[in-house]
């Protein structure tokens, strides 16, 4: 992928963050992708942001996927969610993202909180070792793509994986329409 030096994750995990280690030290023989096929990458920590990274490695936009916390509430109940979308769209927060969450009102969770409650650093959060209780919803235009660039947990350090292995992680659910054009 780029000019990415990757290697495999199993042997690199002091490059992620600590629930994103436990999480390949525990991958599950439930899914379908063995854990081999994962790699990660260090990076610079001041590049991690999806433009800067996509041209300072050579990573395509549509090869580069960013996941993003939301926050949903209904009857003063939150509820969180991570959404998995490729850098040239960008999620539908108050259409599709709200109904699946079954939510009044959905946005991006704040700063902080997606901090503290993933135990991952802002701009670096990834799928891989989230709270287990929380859905992973995935574009469907992700699983299409052979290998994709996501966060690690930590800004210094990217994960590379095939496309499909996000749609069967726990928890993952494949949506058609999760996401819209960036620009829409």
């Amino acid at each position: 992928m780029g000019k990415l030096q990757t290697e495999p994750v199993r042997s690199r995990l002091d490059l992620v963050a600590g629930p994103v280690a436990a999480a390949v030290e525990l991958w599950s023989a439930e899914v379908p992708v063995d854990v081999d096929d994962v790699s990660v990458a260090p990076i610079d920590p001041e590049l991690a942001d999806t433009a800067a990274f996509c041209a300072a490695y050579g990573v395509a936009l549509d090869e580069s996927a960013n996941c993003v916390v939301i926050a949903g509430k209904r009857g003063g109940v939150v509820r969180y969610a991570a959404c998995m979308v490729l850098a040239t769209t960008r999620a539908d927060v108050n259409g599709t993202v709200r109904r699946l969450l079954d939510a009044r009102k959905a946005s991006f969770a704040p700063m902080a909180d997606a901090v503290q409650t993933t135990g991952m650093e802002y701009g670096g959060i990834t799928p891989i070792g989230l709270p287990p209780e929380w859905p992973i919803l995935v574009d469907a235009r992700v699983v299409a793509v052979p290998h994709v660039v996501i966060g690690s947990g930590v800004r210094g350090s990217k994960i590379v994986l095939p496309g499909p292995a996000l749609g069967v992680l726990p928890n993952a659910r494949v949506v058609d329409g999760l996401a819209v054009p960036a620009g829409t």
